[in-house]
This record gives structure tokens, sequence and C-alpha cells, in this order.
């Protein structure tokens, strides 16, 4: 299993903008896995933000961040990103990065994903 490593969270204002990054800590790759970010808001259950293929060609995103997050991947640097825009007081949680190698990425379950982040908190004040 790899080991992921989130970063790039923090407190901003309503409109503002964040780039998460995830990589690999443990010195394995990415490639073959297609990847996730989850999100977890205070007293909610975690849910699915966006998927990206292994190679990076297919992405899938909730419909409540499609058109402001986007989702990529540099298998250069085993690091994938989340770019997010326009960010809501609604996007505030516990932001984590997945790796998994079966089923789909139109289909992510979290069953799905094998390995996991720790988090990384975003803050989005209005």
């Amino acid at each position: 299993q790899v080991q992921l490593v989130e970063s790039g969270g923090g407190l901003v204002q309503a409109g503002g903008s964040l780039r998460l990054a995830c990589a690999e800590a443990s010195g394995r790759t990415f490639i073959g896995y297609f990847m996730g970010w989850f999100r977890q808001a205070p007293g909610k259950e975690r849910e699915f933000v966006a998927t990206i293929s292994w190679n990076g060609l297919s992405t899938y995103y909730a419909n409540s961040v499609k058109d402001r997050f986007t989702i990529s991947r540099d298998s250069a640097k085993n690091t994938v990103y989340l770019q997010m825009n326009s960010l809501k007081p609604e996007d505030t949680a516990v932001y984590y990065c997945a790796a998994g190698h079966r089923g789909s990425i139109y289909d992510p379950r979290e069953t799905y994903f094998d390995s996991w982040g720790q988090g990384t908190q975003v803050t989005v004040s209005s």
C-alpha cells in the first residue's frame, strides 16, 4: 500500500482559492492507482469530492464541487492535487486523499480505496 500525506489546507475567505496536494511518503509510486479526494465536515459523514484515473485522462466530481474544483495528478512528482476555487463556507471540512486500484472512478465507494491520508483541514469563512 502507498502512504499518503496531504498538505495545503488552511483558512480562506469565501470566494477564495486553495490547492491541496497529496504526496506518497514511502517511496512507492502512484502508477496503477486511481486517486480520490473525500471530505468530512463536523457532524457529517465523509463524502466523495473527486476522483482521477490512473493515467490522469478521466476525472469525476461530486455535483457540489463540479465547475469549482479540479483534480489533477503529476506522475513524475507522485503527487495528486485538488485545486479549489470559489470556495464556500459549506466547503469547510477535513479533506482526505485516497488511493485505490479496484472498481471505477465513476463509482467512488470508499471500500474501493486501499490507502488514506491523515487529512488536512480546510476552513472557509463567510
